[in-house]
């Protein structure tokens, strides 16, 4: 590429390194420039770093003596390292990759017994690597050249494809406020029966009986500490975020980021978290093959099959398929809500690079549980960079860059607060909001599917229950509205009550295994 085609930000690079650089990416081509993918990585990663602090103490909520925390740091940095440079050059685009919510608290369960039996945790590692394979093995095994996961991808119904980009904003953005703490679960205390401690010792007992499920927290409540301190310093870097977006300011949802960082220095929500910088003890650890001795890596090889007495198979094998359909219809969601935005998709609406996209994945998921951490999935995180401007895989590259470097500089990350992270979701859930004009609504078995699928969403707290509950009611009302079509036609006869076969097998099928999902026990 000659200079006239270089963006400004290219000229102080050579010539011959930026058109090799810019080819591969296709940066010039997407409308993007090197600028804007970089800060739009740093975005991303500033809005995922929390993960870093939180799926150590996830994965060891319910047994903190199995695993050493700083193994399960760098567990969870290396498969954020090795899933986001999937996406960085084998899909390139702007997407990342780390240990997903929700089964990380899975996985934790499951040293608790929540099978009915404990699990170890190279037992736990190697449910999540058999997930893995076989999430693989439906993104690379075709039928008539198309990939199964595909197939899935299309048997989505198009209502419920259109809500996905919706329900995924408004769950970002309750994640946002809930980080912050601006929504919160309410409790009213009341005072129950007195309990007696010792001999003479008799103590008023109080219990909290809930409100609504969810509430915005007071903030005319200016207890020491302020209750709303992270709700404030939430919505400042939030507003700064539009505000700047208005005039069209580079960089800023980056640029909120830091202004709600500064400002919750004298709220006291930033503070500096005080973790070791000696991070080269942890590799010892962490490489002894070891799991008593924080040995994460490969854990998923050091006991096989080895099951505490009492194991049952049907809750292993749920367990597996559940890890593999979240993981699948989290991912499909996900690229589908941060690709639309961004224009990165088909004619079809199906993400670019849809299969490469999911190959990324479940490697990804693969290779993270060898490391010793939970189900490795693209994240709904990935909008805030999108939204920041990115368009490639220089995007992805710069955000794993970044979490290999959280490795040497965890101390300082660890001090950037979740409100301040929290304000940029809270804007992506905003710009995903307008994916609502390509959702269609027209007649009940469309809107009432795509409802669900935007309602369930954050209301569940899941992307795969959203999606669940949006397949299942369209296919339902589809297969009952045409049963009753066939029984009027059969005494009518009438040509336009002549009733229509519009589902897909492949629809029926996804349906099918979501009845399995949500409805098949795990205590057998």
């Amino acid at each position: 590429m000659d200079n006239s085609t270089s963006s400004p930000e290219m000229n102080t690079v050579p010539t011959k390194k930026i058109g090799k650089f810019d080819s591969f990416f296709g940066i010039t081509k997407s409308g993007s420039n090197i600028r804007t993918e970089i800060i739009a990585g740093i975005v991303t990663f500033l809005a995922m770093a929390y993960i870093l602090v939180v799926n150590p103490q996830a994965i060891l909520s319910q047994n903190t003596t199995i695993m050493d925390t700083s193994s399960i740091f760098l567990a969870t940095a290396l498969g954020a390292v090795v899933g986001t440079l999937l996406m960085a050059f084998l899909a390139k685009l702007p997407l990342a990759q780390a240990s997903g919510m929700g089964l990380n608290y899975t996985v934790g369960a499951l040293f608790g017994g929540s099978l009915g039996f404990a699990v170890s945790y190279g037992n736990a590692m190697l449910l999540v690597l058999i997930s893995g394979l076989l999430f693989l093995a439906l993104s690379v095994i075709r039928v008539k050249g198309v990939a199964i996961r595909e197939l899935i991808f299309d048997g989505i119904p198009e209502c419920v494809r259109g809500a996905i980009s919706v329900g995924i904003g408004l769950f970002i953005a309750f994640i946002g406020m809930q980080n912050a703490g601006l929504i919160v679960s309410p409790g009213f205390p009341i005072l129950g029966d007195a309990i007696q401690m010792g001999e003479n010792v008799i103590l008023p007992y109080i219990t909290y009986i809930p409100g609504t499920l969810v509430d915005l927290v007071q903030f005319n409540n200016f207890a020491d500490p302020y209750v709303a301190s992270g709700a404030v310093v939430c919505l400042i870097g939030f507003l700064s975020i539009a505000i700047l977006e208005h005039f069209k300011v580079k960089g800023s949802v980056i640029i909120g980021i830091l202004i709600a960082t500064l400002v919750g220095i004298p709220f006291g929500v930033t503070t500096w978290s005080g973790e070791s910088w000696a991070f080269w003890e942890n590799f010892g650890k962490f490489f002894s093959f070891d799991p008593a001795n924080g040995g994460a890596f490969g854990a998923a090889f050091t006991e096989g099959f080895t099951w505490a007495e009492g194991a049952k198979i049907m809750p292993i094998i749920m367990t597996i398929i559940t890890f593999c359909m979240i993981d699948m219809f989290d991912t499909m969601g996900t690229v589908v809500g941060c690709c639309t935005p961004a224009g990165l998709i088909d004619q079809k609406g199906k993400p670019l690079n849809y299969n490469k996209i999911m190959i990324s994945d479940s490697v990804a998921t693969c290779a993270g549980a060898c490391f010793g951490t939970s189900t490795v999935t693209t994240f709904v995180e990935s909008g805030a960079g999108v939204a920041a401007g990115g368009k490639t895989g220089l995007t992805a590259l710069t955000t794993a860059i970044l979490f290999a470097l959280s490795i040497l500089l965890f101390p300082l990350i660890a001090s950037i607060p979740g409100p301040a992270a929290a304000s940029a979701l809270l804007y992506v859930g905003c710009l995903m909001l307008k994916g609502i004009k390509n959702v269609k609504i027209d007649g009940v078995k469309n809107y009432v599917p795509a409802f669900l699928t935007i309602a369930m969403m954050p209301l569940a707290y899941s992307i795969t229950d959203g999606i669940g509950f949006g397949i299942l009611s369209y296919v339902i009302i589809d297969l009952v509205c045409y049963l009753i079509s066939t029984i009027k036609y059969a005494f009518t006869k009438k040509e336009e009550d002549k009733p229509v076969w519009d589902l897909h097998v492949v629809t029926i099928i996804v349906a099918v295994l979501f009845l399995v999902y949500f409805f098949v026990p795990t205590t057998f």
